[in-house]
Order: structure tokens, then C-alpha cells, then sequence
């Protein structure tokens, strides 16, 4: 007798189950779908003890006849795909017909639904039918998950807290509501409300439920499209930032999405406009024709592959981008705001959130919030400044902070980083525009290099040659230069060449973009202004007027910031000159 046989349905669910019903916050985000697939206005989520005891999804969708109630616990039961070729053009959330029975599998389900005639009472426990009646007539579905792996104890124990499992269930709560603004979500644990949306289709509204009013006040709004992809959504700041990627958010189609190599681009588009170890929010939706993408790789259905994906990098590199050089990245600081504010002294800051989010009806909340009666009118056009505006140097503190004042306030530069910036785009130029040049050196500089270092940089002498070095090979693993760029540092020239040098040897795959840039940030740092050096005023005002001519003033290489805002409102405040 043969060894191989055809495993029962009850065991083929609990092993789909592993896939698919990894811990509680799978079977929330499978529910969930289906809802929104159901085209759900409003879905409540109930849970008790983090859905550890019970998940409980009650929506207004179209619900479900009898027969489909109850053939939809059977494995790969969809109505989301009629034959193979929909399968390549998937545009709905649920389509694998998998996560029901494997949910029914380990846990105690009761399934309530009606189209709005007889409604359908069913309860599976452990993937057996436990009985079948008639129920109201209520439109929508009531579906309650209990006891959740109570018959595989060993995926049971290894739950993590119940404060973890809430926090996973909340991030993705957070998450569909961001990709679906239009349909009101309610989340409770325990009775307790945790998270609501309205439902208006205003995905500012919802930016704000999550992350606060100052977080959403310092969003921009990206826009843009190319003949294959549609991208919207929003962006903060390069002052706000996290310190994980998983405040990067990607919804494809409605689709909230896992992609690295989009993360990446996102993440690499902020590029000296905020440090390396910290991530923006952003909340990007992407529309394509889903013929374009495959989001059949996996079970959770979070991993996507995307075709014509260089058309789609050129065009949200290009948007973020424009975006960012385009607005005032100027940090303001402020003091307590809970306090009234009047129009004049807070137009300053106004000003800035209105240029990225105007005419957008969270404007009209924002008027009301902080009681702006004067001219409205104005408020809704203002004029949107960019750039460094015109300052005036006063002094400077710990020869580090350089003082400045305008109508508006108080701003500190921090010189250091302010000549990093400008010393970053210069020598990023001329790195891209070699201009022949040359200074020849009175005593030549001769390197020597160990076998594996000389073997390596021998291979790439023809980079340092398009830079107008004079260099060449004498002897063993030693090289002589007898010119060199008038763009080197002066008095700096040796140690600028052997850091070029160095860069070339330990860059494992070699890129000229990426070669310029690591050594134009390089050079920055090492001849900025050191702290503690006393500058004049005259030599303040050199440094403000070249940063005002800067691409990016707001921040160093390094993505600190250069330049922070202090309102006349808000010294007032502090020193107590208004009530």
C-alpha cells in the first residue's frame, strides 16, 4: 500500500492556517478586507483582551444568501475570481478563498449576514459545522472570531503580550484607514474606544486622527501622474521623521503594500534633507492598471511586484523632490499652543501649512480651531514664501549660532552646517562639471598602498584622471600626482586627495553619482566652519547670502538642520508678554 495520501480538509486548513493566521492582527486584516471587498461604508472592529479572546467585525456591506454563508468556509471558496485570467487582474483585497476555513480552523467562528431579506446565522468551531438558522434581516455581516487558536496551543503560547498584539492590530487599523478615508472605521478593545474615522474621504482628516494636528500641519501633498502609474498622497517634513521604515506607507490600488526596493527610493529621496537613521511619514497611494502588478506572491498578499517599475521610480523620485525644494523646510519652534492665537501673529506658521495643504476643507477646521476672524479671505491666499528669506545678522553664540532678525521673528543658523551645505553643492558641481583647471605641484605628493588597495584603485585611475589629476604608477603599489584640481580644498589638498582615494577603494560596486556625492559630503564636513570660531558680521552675511543661493538651505549633508524659526508670537509667549 502506498505511503502518500490526500490529507483531510480539517488538516489542510489548520496547515493553510499557518500562513495565513499568523497571530491576532491576520485575522483582523483578513476580516477587514473582506468587509471593504463587501463594499463595507462603515466597519466597526470589537476586541476583547487584543482579539486574543475574541474579534468581533461588524459592517454594512452587501452581505450574504444562505448558500454563500456557509460554502464560503470551504478552502479556495472566492467570488472574487472566475477564471485564470482574472488572476492577472486582480481589483479586489480578498481573492485566494483561503483565510475563512483557515480562520474556522483554529478558533470558534459565528457568522451572521443577510442581503436584506432572511438573514443566516453560522457557527463553525475548529472547522466543523456546528449549526445553521435563520437570523434578522439586517444588511451587512456580523462575523465574531473566539478563543483564537485554542486547538493548536502551541501557536497559542507563542502569542506575543497582549500590548503587542493590540499595537499590531491598531498600526493596521491606522493603515486601511489611510487607504480607504471614505469608509468609517471604529476600533475598540475591551470596550474602550482606540481609534475612529468619519468617513468624509478626507485623508488629512485621517492623517490627523492618527498622528496629531502638529505632525499633520507639516504634511505636503504630492500629486502626479505618467501614462502608466497615478500617484497621490502626502509627505512630511524632513523635520518629522521616525525611526522605523513602517512609517513609510504604500497602498497600490487600495492595497496596502510591502515593496523594499519602493521603501528605498522613498526613503533615499530625503537624501541631506534629514539624517540617514531616521524615515518620513508618508502616506503614498498608487494607482495602476492591475495587469501591471502581481500581488499573488504570498499568502498575507502584502508583497507586490510591480512592472515598468523604472517608470514608476522616475516619477515618485521626480514628485518628492519637486515637492521638497519647492517648500519652506524652515523649523519653527513653538511654545505651548493651547491658547488662543490671533491671525498676525500666527500667519507666519499659517502661511507654511497653507502651502501644502490649501484649499482643502481641513483649512476651514483649521480656521475655526484657532478662531482666525480677521480677513479670511486672505488666509486662503496667501503668499507663499521659499528660499532663506532676507535676514539681518546681530551676533553669534558660542561661536556657533549666528543671530538673525526680520519682521517676522528670530532665526539661529548654525554656521557649521550652513557652510556644509554650501560647500556640499559646490563641490557636487564641479564633481559632475570637471573644468580642466590644473595646479602643478612644486614637490609632487607620492601614495603607497597595500597589494589588495593598489589593485583596486589601479582599476579606477581613470576617474581620478576625468577629475584633472595628474597621476600616475611608479613603482610597486605606489602612485605619484604632479597636478591637481584648483577646486581641492586650499591647504586641505592632501588630505582631500587621499579621502577621494579612500572612497574609490572601499566602494565595492562603483556608481559616479554615488562617487560624487559621497565625495562632495566628505569635503563639506572636513573645511566647514569649526564651533567656537568667531565670525564677523560682514562674514555672517557672506555665509547667509550663499546659503540664499543654495538649492537646499535647510539642511547640512547630513540632513541636520541649518536654519530654526522663532515667531514673534512665540518669544512673546515665552516670556509671558501675552496671555
Amino acid at each position: 500500500m502506498g505511503k502518500i495520501k490526500i490529507m483531510n480538509e480539517f488538516l489542510a486548513n489548520k496547515i493553510a492556517a499557518g500562513e495565513v493566521v499568523e497571530k491576532c492582527v491576520s485575522v483582523v486584516k483578513e476580516l477587514v478586507e473582506n468587509s471593504i471587498d463587501a463594499m463595507s461604508k462603515e466597519i466597526k472592529i470589537e476586541l476583547i483582551d487584543a482579539g486574543v479572546r475574541e474579534i468581533k467585525i461588524t459592517d454594512d456591506g452587501l452581505g450574504m444568501e444562505k448558500e454563500d454563508a456557509l460554502l464560503a468556509f470551504s478552502r479556495h471558496a472566492t467570488s472574487k475570481l472566475l477564471d485564470e485570467d482574472d488572476l492577472f487582474r486582480i481589483n479586489s483585497l480578498g481573492f485566494r478563498g483561503e483565510a475563512l476555513p483557515s480562520i474556522a480552523s483554529v478558533s470558534d467562528v459565528v457568522l451572521k449576514t443577510s442581503t436584506g431579506e432572511v438573514g443566516t446565522l453560522v457557527n463553525i468551531k475548529g472547522g466543523k459545522l456546528i449549526s445553521e438558522e435563520r437570523a434578522d434581516a439586517r444588511i451587512g455581516t456580523v462575523i465574531s472570531v473566539k478563543n483564537l487558536f485554542y486547538n493548536t496551543p502551541a501557536r497559542l503560547k507563542h502569542l506575543r503580550s497582549l500590548h503587542l498584539e493590540l499595537a499590531n492590530i491598531v498600526d493596521y487599523i491606522h493603515k486601511v484607514a489611510l487607504s480607504y478615508p471614505n469608509i468609517k472605521f471604529s476600533l475598540y478593545n475591551n470596550s474602550k474606544i482606540l481609534f475612529n474615522t468619519d468617513g468624509s474621504n478626507n485623508l488629512l482628516k485621517v492623517i490627523n486622527n492618527i498622528y496629531g494636528i502638529e505632525i499633520t500641519k507639516k504634511m505636503i501633498e504630492i500629486k502626479g501622474a505618467n501614462n502608466d502609474y497615478l500617484i497621490s498622497g502626502y509627505i512630511s517634513y524632513p523635520e518629522i521623521t521616525k525611526s522605523t521604515r513602517n512609517s513609510i506607507i504604500t497602498i497600490v490600488n487600495g492595497r496596502i503594500v510591502r515593496n523594499l526596493e519602493l521603501n528605498k527610493l522613498i526613503n533615499d529621496s530625503y537624501h541631506t534633507y534629514k539624517q540617514i537613521d531616521r524615515y518620513p511619514i508618508v502616506i503614498l497611494n498608487i494607482n495602476v492598471d492591475p495587469s501591471l502588478v502581481d500581488v499573488n506572491i504570498h499568502p498575507t498578499k502584502m508583497d507586490i511586484k510591480f512592472s515598468k517599475m523604472d517608470k514608476l521610480k522616475e516619477l515618485l523620485e521626480e514628485l518628492i523632490k519637486k515637492e521638497l525644494s519647492n517648500s519652506n523646510l524652515i523649523p519653527n519652534v513653538v511654545a505651548n499652543k493651547k491658547e488662543e492665537i490671533k491671525f498676525e501673529e500666527y500667519k507666519f506658521e499659517l502661511e507654511r501649512e497653507i502651502n501644502n495643504i490649501a484649499k482643502n476643507d481641513f483649512i476651514n477646521e483649521r480656521i475655526e480651531e484657532y478662531k482666525l476672524n480677521d480677513e479670511p479671505e486672505k488666509i486662503l491666499n496667501p503668499v507663499i514664501k521659499t528660499g532663506v528669506p532676507e535676514l539681518y545678522p546681530i551676533g553669534l553664540i558660542h561661536g556657533t549660532y549666528i543671530v538673525c532678525q526680520n519682521e517676522l521673528g528670530m532665526y539661529l543658523i548654525d554656521q557649521h552646517a550652513g557652510e556644509e551645505r554650501i560647500n556640499y553643492e559646490k563641490y557636487l558641481g564641479v564633481l559632475g562639471n570637471p573644468i580642466k583647471n590644473n595646479i602643478s605641484l612644486l614637490i609632487p605628493i607620492i601614495m603607497e598602498f597595500s597589494s589588495d588597495e593598489f589593485i583596486i584603485l589601479n582599476e579606477n585611475l581613470h576617474i581620478l584622471r576625468n577629475l584633472n589629476f595628474d597621476i600616475e604608477q611608479i613603482g610597486v603599489n605606489t602612485i605619484i600626482i604632479r597636478e591637481h584640481p584648483m577646486w581641492l580644498p586650499k591647504n586641505y589638498e592632501d588630505l582631500a586627495i587621499r579621502k577621494i582615494i579612500e572612497i574609490i577603494i572601499n566602494k565595492e560596486s562603483f556608481n559616479i553619482e554615488k562617487f560624487n556625492e559621497n565625495v562632495a559630503i566628505n569635503l563639506s564636513c572636513k573645511l566647514a566652519i569649526k564651533a567656537n570660531k568667531k565670525s564677523t558680521i560682514e562674514e555672517m552675511e557672506q555665509l547667509i547670502n550663499a546659503l540664499r543661493k543654495c538649492n537646499n538651505p535647510f539642511t547640512c549633508p547630513h540632513g541636520r538642520p541649518v536654519i530654526v524659526f522663532y515667531s514673534d508670537y512665540e518669544l512673546a509667549k515665552m516670556f509671558k508678554r501675552i496671555g
